[in-house]
C-alpha cells in the first residue's frame, strides 16, 4: 500500500509565500513522474507543476517564475516553492505520483489528499 501525504498548505496575503512538500510512504521500489496540481471551487483541476525522476520539469502557464518544483529521490518527497502568490492561486492542492510498489507488476497513479492554500488580497 502506498500512501501520499501533503503538508504545507494555508493563508498568505498576495506577494507571500508558501512551501508545499508531499512525502510517499509504502512499499515502494521506484518513483515515476511527482507532480502537483490544483482545483478552485467551480473550476477544473489543473496541473500546476511536474517532475520526472530525472529532474525535467513542466510548469502551467500561469505559475511559470513564481513556482518551482522539486523532489528529493531518497525520501520520496516533492516539493512545490510558491512565490508571488496571488488571489487566484486560491485552490485544494493535491500530489500526484506514479509509483511502482512491491507486489505491482506497474506504475500505479496515486493522489494525495489535498492541502488548502488561500491566499487573500
Amino acid at each position: 500500500q502506498v500512501h501520499l501525504v501533503e503538508s504545507g498548505g494555508g493563508l498568505v496575503q498576495a506577494g507571500g509565500s508558501l512551501r508545499l512538500s508531499c512525502v510517499a510512504s509504502g512499499t515502494i521500489i521506484s518513483i515515476n513522474k511527482m507532480a502537483w496540481y490544483r482545483q478552485a471551487p467551480g473550476k477544473q483541476r489543473e496541473l500546476v507543476a511536474a517532475i520526472t525522476s530525472g529532474g525535467n520539469t513542466n510548469y502551467a502557464d500561469s505559475v511559470k517564475d513564481r513556482f518551482t518544483i522539486s523532489r528529493d529521490n531518497a525520501k520520496n518527497t516533492v516539493y512545490l516553492q510558491m512565490n508571488s502568490l496571488r488571489p487566484e492561486d486560491t485552490a485544494v492542492y493535491s500530489c500526484n505520483a506514479y509509483v511502482l510498489a512491491y507486489g505491482g507488476f506497474a506504475y500505479t497513479n496515486y493522489w494525495g489528499q489535498g492541502t488548502q492554500v488561500t491566499v487573500s488580497s
